[in-house]
């Protein structure tokens, strides 16, 4: 054996030789158990230096593996035990995952990992999730596990060490690692998700395409990309800075502006209430705060005073900026706020008369993807008028519900003013205030439809909506509420424009009415609104959306209700963006017009208006009287109106649109302003009566 030893070729590696001395002293521990008998001082000295040389081989080892591997590490696992990041098990290419058990787009894409590492793991591709977040422990990481399905072992960074080491920022942000313990990607899973922004599926799979390519044997086309989550939650530095802390201060601005939605039983995907909590997600908090991510408020500052507006102070963000900047100290627990009180679920200012859900069965919520507008239609059975005091949507399932709006279809030939807006859920917004008197109006007859937007949160989901109803006297009724509509629906937006402009306006407003709110909604391509009035030629600003969102349709409740009395028109402009710089635009390259679908567009605002009811009876409408050739051109214009008009939606060819007929939109908002005969059909001398009124207007 010692021969064997000093005969040592040195010339070979140093891995080498750890593996040759390891059988070596394999083979002297062998010798020694065989000669335990008769043991001597040579022995001794033997096993000795067996031990030195063991001692030496394993501190050796060890450097190589640090200096071959500064990417391998054990921790824990979800399953209590030590697992080794690229242990010895013949992989050719590992996938780390940065994972946390919160973060909505790590709920997503838990599941589309898991596919990946079934899909991948008969190429010797082997998937390891670690979690590094300070505030997520091992149990919900456990739990985070066992409700998305993911098998591949899911590992515990306590102290954010391996984090450090792979200079990762995000959940969920992977890094694929080779057999030489070469990085070869980092970054993003896809690009289906951006902040605040969603495809509908993604354009390019990002890792998919790099572990083809590494299985090839191509270099990876595109090795580095922008990853897309929540921030890490790191342990915060020991050092305080700041004399602003979370008892004192913070937690107060958090009560403020985050609890209402960031507690539990919320649409947030997260709590704000403990200490622990937020301090894990100190860094993304002042990051969606600074890209006016959060709290969700699109109205610019430069017009309108709203009720209901979401201002977060620039003292409360300078607050939060230099708290975590400067350590995230806790402070004195006697310094902590009493916590908020629990919302009771109808804030109606007493328990509703009428409870109604939106469908007998739960809506099922896929794990992922994009869920289209469901419509959902519900018989109340009035036998007579019904005046509503009050009105608030409740979600069945807040962590899935994005909006919900409730209309009223009433029957047809109904005397019935507006488009039938009864009322809406956005997370976080309360119920349009009524004043003692105000009250809407569903006819005997009527039936409700609920407009659901859903949005997945990585396991399937089911929801139940309901609305509860406070009825009111009818003889103490003196103003009607109803939501008049500014529509425009002949446009159609060319490719790749990226600031496409549709103008509407609405003249026959009720003249002692007042304007109490306002709801603009366009889809995918919407990239601005604004709306305004005009009184004796002037124009002012009522509410300017300069960054519109699809994801949140706001409804924007006036502080002190306009009077209509001088106004002459009111008006709104909307913009689109058709262009590839629109991150969610589904088909830049395609021309594009009014439809119900995502892909397609809308260019509608509701207006929430009140009237005493004495003069609810409206004026017959007027008409301009123009030159004969205006009137020839018009009515040109006008039979081409009514021809594609008849071409789109009379499906039967019969010379009638039935109301069936018609997308669920515009049977739902606009059906029975168009059929103002009050039959069941509309016909061509109705669209040609409203497309004549929509040129005369659009002259003026």
């Amino acid at each position: 054996m010692l021969k064997a030893f000093k005969e040592l070729d040195f010339t070979i590696s140093l891995k080498e030789f750890c593996v040759f001395a390891t059988r070596t002293i394999s083979s002297w521990a062998r010798e020694l158990r065989n000669c335990f008998r008769v043991f001597t001082p040579s022995h001794f000295a033997i096993s000795l230096c067996g031990v030195i040389l063991f001692s030496s081989v394993a501190q050796a080892a060890d450097e190589t593996k640090r200096v071959l591997s500064p990417y391998q590490f054990e921790l824990p696992s979800t399953q209590g035990k030590l697992v080794e990041i690229f242990r010895e098990s013949g992989t050719t290419l590992t996938v780390v995952c940065f994972l946390g058990t919160e973060c909505p787009l790590a709920k997503l894409y838990g599941p589309r990992l898991q596919q990946l590492s079934e899909t991948y793991a008969s190429q010797n591709v082997e998937f390891i999730g670690v979690n590094s977040n300070l505030h997520d422990s091992m149990e919900e990481c456990r739990s985070y596990a066992k409700s998305h399905g993911v098998t591949f072992p899911m590992l515990k960074d306590v102290g954010n060490k391996v984090a450090d080491a792979y200079e990762v920022t995000r959940t969920p942000e992977v890094v694929v690692v080779d057999s030489k313990f070469e990085i070869r990607y980092r970054g993003r899973i896809d690009d289906q998700y951006q902040p605040g922004m969603s495809r509908a599926k993604p354009a390019r799979q990002d890792l998919k395409e790099a572990l083809d390519e590494l299985i090839a044997g191509k270099p990876v086309s595109r090795a580095l990309t922008e990853p897309v989550g929540c921030l890490i939650g790191r342990v915060p530095p020991t050092e305080t800075t700041t004399s602003l802390t979370y008892a004192k201060e913070i937690s107060r601005v958090l009560q403020k502006h985050c609890v209402e939605c960031h507690q539990a039983g919320e649409i947030g995907p997260f709590a704000l209430t403990e200490y622990d909590e937020v301090v894990g997600w100190g860094e993304m908090l002042v990051e969606v705060v600074d890209q006016k991510r959060m709290p969700p408020w699109h109205a610019s500052p430069s017009h309108g005073d709203f009720a209901n507006a979401r201002w977060m102070s620039e003292e409360d963000k300078e607050s939060l900026r230099n708290w975590v900047a400067g350590g995230m100290p806790f402070g004195k627990k006697e310094d902590l706020p009493p916590p908020l009180k629990p919302q009771t679920v109808w804030q109606l200012g007493s328990q509703p008369d009428l409870v109604l859900n939106m469908s007998p069965k739960p809506f099922q919520v896929p794990s992922e993807g994009i869920v289209e507008y469901q419509y959902f239609v519900v018989d109340p059975e009035f036998k007579e008028d019904k005046w509503v005091t009050g009105a608030q949507v409740i979600p069945g399932n807040r962590s899935v519900v994005h909006h919900a709006i409730v209309f009223i279809r009433p029957p047809d030939g109904s005397d019935f003013q507006g488009i039938g807006w009864l009322s809406g859920y956005v997370p976080g917004q309360k119920p349009l205030t009524m004043q003692s008197g105000y009250a809407r109006l569903i006819p005997a007859g009527s039936k409700l439809v609920f407009q659901m937007h859903y949005t997945p949160t990585g396991v399937p989901q089911a929801d139940t909506t309901q609305i509860g109803l406070l009825f009111g006297d009818e003889q103490e009724i003196t103003h009607e509420v109803f939501t008049l509509v500014g529509i425009n629906q002949d446009f159609e937006i060319p490719p790749n424009d990226p600031n496409f402009k549709v103008h509407g306006k609405i003249k026959q407003l009720p003249s002692h009415g007042e304007l109490l709110a306002m709801t603009p909604h366009m889809h995918l391509r919407g990239k601005s609104f604004q709306t305004s009035l005009t009184s004796q030629g002037e124009k002012e600003i009522l509410l300017d959306v300069p960054h519109y969102d699809f994801n949140w349709q706001h409804f924007y409740e006036l502080q002190n209700p306009v009077s209509l009395e001088e106004i002459d028109s009111l008006n709104f402009t909307a913009t689109f963006d058709n262009s590839s710089k629109n991150p969610v635009n589904p088909a830049p390259h395609e021309y594009v017009s009014w439809g119900d679908q995502t892909w397609e567009e809308m260019a509608v605002v509701f207006y929430a208006v009140a009237q005493p009811r004495k003069f609810v009876s409206t004026t017959s409408k007027t008409y301009d009287t123009d030159s004969s050739q205006a009137k020839t051109k018009n009515d040109v214009e006008a039979d081409r109106i009514v021809a594609q008009f008849f071409e789109r939606f009379d499906k039967n060819k019969d010379g009638k649109i039935y109301r069936e007929e018609l997308p669920i939109s515009m049977n739902s908002f606009g059906f029975n302003r168009l059929n103002r005969d009050g039959n069941q059909y509309l016909s061509k001398d109705e669209i040609y009566r409203l497309a004549i009124q929509q040129l005369k207007r659009r002259k003026k």
